[in-house]
């Protein structure tokens, strides 16, 4: 397989880990999507094995949440279950009432986090509150996710398309995926025009 060959495909998470893990990745079962991508596009281009990321894959000890979530605990096992966001989100409320959560917010901060993490800050929840009422009150758009394909799709789609539904955008992108190209609305809306047909 080429890197363009593998560009143009689209993959489950599952199916990348699978792969990773039969090319002999480090940790791939720990790695997210993206970080998967990055790898085995190294690998494909230059036949190098390397993790795609300084950040911790190992944990050991008891998760944040179990010792109990409070502003002043350090984050050193961090989980990105149900009680950890409702607890950033009740907090985020107490900080500045009626924050209303923007799109990508949370993403966000689980990647300012890690960052944040891997240059040795040590970081409390209140830390992380506080990045994450940022975050919300942030007025600009974020920047786009470098890896976020379908997201990024989905809002072209619908910036270009008028009147177009999410529905629509949805569909779009099941036939993008099949398709032998990059995996963007350009792409989707050349192989529409009847030139390309």
């Amino acid at each position: 397989m080429t890197p363009t060959q593998f560009d143009h495909g689209y993959w489950y998470a599952i199916e990348l880990k699978d792969f990773a893990n039969t090319i002999g990745i480090p940790s791939a079962n720990k790695l997210r999507k993206d970080e998967l991508e990055k790898a085995i596009t190294l690998f494909l281009k230059t036949g190098e094995i390397k993790s795609p990321t300084k950040r911790s894959l190992s944990t050991p000890g008891t998760r944040d949440v179990e010792r109990g979530l409070t502003l002043d605990l350090r984050v050193v096992v961090y989980t990105n279950d149900k009680e950890t966001k409702e607890f950033l989100e009740k907090e985020a409320q107490i900080l500045a009432p009626g924050l209303r959560r923007k799109s990508g917010a949370r993403y966000r901060i689980n990647r300012w986090r890690e960052e944040q993490l891997v240059k040795g800050v040590k970081l409390t929840y209140g830390d992380l509150v506080e990045e994450y009422v940022r975050l919300n009150q942030t007025k600009k758009p974020f920047a786009r996710i470098p890896h976020g394909r379908y997201v990024n799709f989905v809002s072209d789609f619908l910036a270009a398309e008028k009147g177009a539904t999410r529905q629509q955008a949805m569909r779009a992108w099941e036939k993008l995926k099949a398709l032998d190209l990059p995996k963007n609305y350009r792409s989707w809306a050349r192989a529409q025009s009847p030139k390309a047909k």
